[in-house]
C-alpha cells in the first residue's frame, strides 16, 4: 500500500472565482481521484495546518508527496523544509505540481533558481508524450490537448532531468520541458507543468492518470535512514531576471 500525503496552500481557493472550480479545494479533487486507486491511502495538509500538517509522524507514514504551492512560498517554514527534504533524501518520493517549481523544496532539492518564463493568456496548450515507455506515461496518448493554461516557457533554469517524460507546446509558440524526473539520494522527484489554479485542469482523466502514474513511480520500496544518504544536490546556476 502506496501512503500519500497531498499538500496545498489552499489560498488561492478562498477566492470567488477560483471556489467555483476547487470548492473544496485542489488539494480535495487530487486526493479524490488517488483515493479511487486500491492500493493507495490519502491523506491531505495544508499551509495554515500545524506544521503545515507535515508533522514528524505525517512525513514518517508518508510513501509520497504531492506538492502544490503558489502564492506564499515563503510562509513555509524553513524546519519543514529541512524535514521533507531530509525524507526525500532518505527515500519518500515527490511529485511537484505546477508552480511549485518555486517552492523551497523544489528549489533546495534542484539547486538552482527553477525559474522559467510565463504569462496567462487563457491560451491552448498541448502536452507531448516524449518517453511513451516511460512508467509515467503508461496509458497516455501522443499528445492531450488542453483548452486554457497559464504558459510556461523555457528557459526552465533546473538541472538536466534523470528522464524527460512531457514537453509542452503553448499557442504562442513556446515550448517546455512539463514532465521531468529527477533523483536525490534515495528519493524520485517528478516535476510536472499543468494545472493553474484558473482552470481546472486536474479534472482532466489524463492529468489525473499521469499524477497516478506518477505516485506509483516515486514510491521508493525500501525508505533508507535519511542522515546516511548524500544530498545529491546540484551546484547553483547563475540567478536569471525572469521567473514566476
Amino acid at each position: 500500500m502506496t501512503r500519500i500525503t497531498v499538500w496545498n496552500e489552499y489560498l488561492h481557493e478562498k477566492e470567488e472565482k477560483i471556489a467555483a472550480i476547487y470548492p473544496q479545494g485542489i488539494h480535495s479533487v487530487i486526493a479524490g481521484f488517488l483515493q479511487k486507486e486500491t492500493d493507495f491511502t490519502v491523506r491531505t495538509a495544508t499551509l495554515e495546518e500545524a506544521e503545515h500538517g507535515l508533522t514528524d509522524d505525517a512525513l514518517e507514514n508518508t510513501d509520497v508527496l504531492i506538492w502544490w504551492g503558489h502564492m506564499a512560498h515563503g510562509q513555509v517554514s524553513d524546519c519543514v523544509v529541512e524535514k521533507v527534504y531530509e525524507r526525500v533524501l532518505g527515500g519518500m518520493g515527490l511529485v511537484v505540481l505546477h508552480s511549485g517549481h518555486k517552492s523551497k523544496i523544489f528549489m533546495k532539492l534542484m539547486g538552482t533558481t527553477c525559474s522559467l518564463r510565463w504569462r496567462e493568456a487563457d491560451e491552448n496548450m498541448r502536452l507531448w508524450t516524449i518517453e511513451p515507455s516511460h512508467p509515467i506515461a503508461q496509458g497516455i496518448p501522443d499528445n492531450i490537448e488542453i483548452e486554457a493554461e497559464e504558459m510556461y516557457g523555457e528557459r526552465f533554469d533546473i538541472p538536466v532531468p534523470d528522464a524527460l517524460v512531457f514537453a509542452g507546446w503553448f499557442k504562442g509558440g513556446e515550448v517546455f520541458r512539463s514532465g521531468c524526473c529527477f533523483t536525490r539520494g534515495a528519493g524520485k522527484i517528478f516535476y510536472f507543468q499543468p494545472g493553474h489554479e484558473t482552470y481546472p485542469i486536474y479534472k482532466n482523466e489524463y492529468i489525473q492518470k499521469i499524477i497516478v502514474n506518477a505516485a506509483r513511480w516515486a514510491r521508493s520500496e525500501k525508505r533508507a535512514s535519511s542522515g546516511n544518504n548524500p544530498k545529491g544536490q546540484s551546484a547553483p546556476m547563475e540567478k536569471i531576471d525572469w521567473q514566476e
